[in-house]
């Protein structure tokens, strides 16, 4: 299974830290907008983070403009309104060598440059 960053191109800090990724990071670039995840892939995140809610952005417009963070949301909800909407990713998500990485947190992003290193 190859490296993937899945990403929004028009994310202004998805593109600072692309910037910063070491140059032969070989990664499989994946633009969620221009191209929406899958189901297949959505269940692959699913299955390395073991939870919808922590791959969805509570953080997205949408969120809150739909209501949502007044609602109980179940983990079907979650995985329900992220294939809906590309916002509702939690961005950038790395997948490196069977690992997890979700969203852009300063902790995160040490974690994603060590797995690229090996």
């Amino acid at each position: 299974m190859a490296n993937k960053i899945y990403y929004l191109a028009s994310c202004d800090t998805c593109r600072k830290i692309i910037k910063s990724l070491p140059k032969d990071n070989n990664l499989v670039f994946h633009d969620i907008k221009q191209d929406p995840i899958t189901v297949e892939e959505l269940e692959e995140m699913y299955a390395l983070s073991g939870s919808y809610e922590a791959l969805f952005s509570k953080k997205a417009q949408l969120y809150k403009s739909m209501g949502l963070k007044d609602k109980n949301l179940t983990e079907a909800d979650f995985k329900k309104y992220i294939l809906e909407h590309y916002t509702f990713l939690s961005r950038p998500v790395f997948i490196i060598d069977g690992g997890i990485f979700i969203g852009n947190t300063q902790q995160n992003m040490l974690k994603v440059m060590k797995a690229l290193e090996k």
